[in-house]
């Protein structure tokens, strides 16, 4: 008998065959641990399965005559096959489960990239009702707080700083620790995967927008843009109207809020190209329609 890992139960199968001198057609297998990609790159499984080699089937098949022995061989085979089938479809229905929940994540990153929070004006809270928000969104960010602390803990990043302030309908949060670069990724893909997780928790459940900083990763992002769409502002400037190129995950937003700083009485919104890419576009009419 023998425990064996790997990335997926083919490649489990064939290491277990090698370790037990057989053929995979020979082994009797029992899947402790399907595999699986996790959720947007984070808490991916190995495939585990215990093997061993079925009891004196190499003896018993030379002794079977030729039909029953080929009967033999296709029931060992369609075992083997069901149990890839087995795990095919368990892949396959959480890829469709991971599709749903992206699918229904999209309309909610339409919102997190339109932080346009209207034009209507409020009055002025008494000061009683102040304090009492201010109270409870300090007892709302310990709440995130505790959460992202224990997300952190079950990770495999070594992260020792999570802090969290709600102030003005926003998650400000911030993360660091000895593997802040890994959890950041290669050129912020696994910063943006988290943002919108994080997102898609917080707006559902409080309604609140965030902006998350990882190390010096977001302040980094914010002064590269401002360098970026000075051009861009010139442009605006000069003609009354322009765009930017197509910008990634968190870029966009970023460069959404430092270009409706820069033109507070100009329409600048985010639009999707054909691609599917986001760009933001500055003009001087504005095309939402009510109703």
């Amino acid at each position: 008998m023998t425990k064996v890992e790997a990335a997926t139960l083919e490649e489990a199968y064939e290491l277990a065959a090698s370790q037990l001198s057989c053929s995979v057609t020979e082994l009797k297998c029992e899947v402790v641990q399907y595999p699986s990609k996790g959720i947007l790159g984070l808490f991916s499984k190995k495939a585990i399965i215990v093997a061993t080699v079925q009891p004196n089937l190499k003896e018993s098949s030379d002794t079977l005559p030729l039909e029953e022995n080929a009967a033999e061989y296709y029931s060992i085979e369609e075992t083997v096959a069901e149990a890839i089938l087995e795990s095919v479809q368990h892949e396959t229905q959480e890829t469709e489960s991971r599709t749903a929940v992206t699918s229904e994540t999209d309309s909610i990153v339409e919102k997190f990239f339109d932080t346009d929070s209207g034009s209507e004006t409020l009055s002025p809270e008494p000061e009683d009702e102040v304090q009492e928000t201010v109270f409870e969104d300090r007892a709302l960010a310990q709440s995130i707080e505790e959460s992202l602390k224990h997300l952190m803990e079950l990770s495999c990043f070594d992260i020792d700083v999570v802090e969290v302030d709600v102030v003005d309908n926003t998650a400000l949060i911030f993360i660091d620790g000895e593997d802040a670069a890994l959890l950041i990724g290669k050129e912020g893909y696994r910063y943006n995967a988290l943002s919108y997780m994080l997102f898609n928790w917080l707006h559902s459940k409080y309604q609140l927008y965030i902006k998350l900083e990882i190390a010096e990763f977001l302040t980094t992002q914010q002064e590269m843009i401002r360098n970026y769409i000075q051009p861009v502002i010139e442009n605006v400037q000069q003609y009354g109207k322009g765009k930017t190129r197509f910008l990634d995950g968190i870029l966009v937003q970023i460069a959404l809020e430092q270009l409706r700083e820069a033109f507070p009485d100009k329409y600048v919104a985010i639009k999707t190209g054909k691609s599917g890419k986001k760009f933001v576009v500055i003009n001087e009419f504005n095309t939402k329609r009510n109703g």
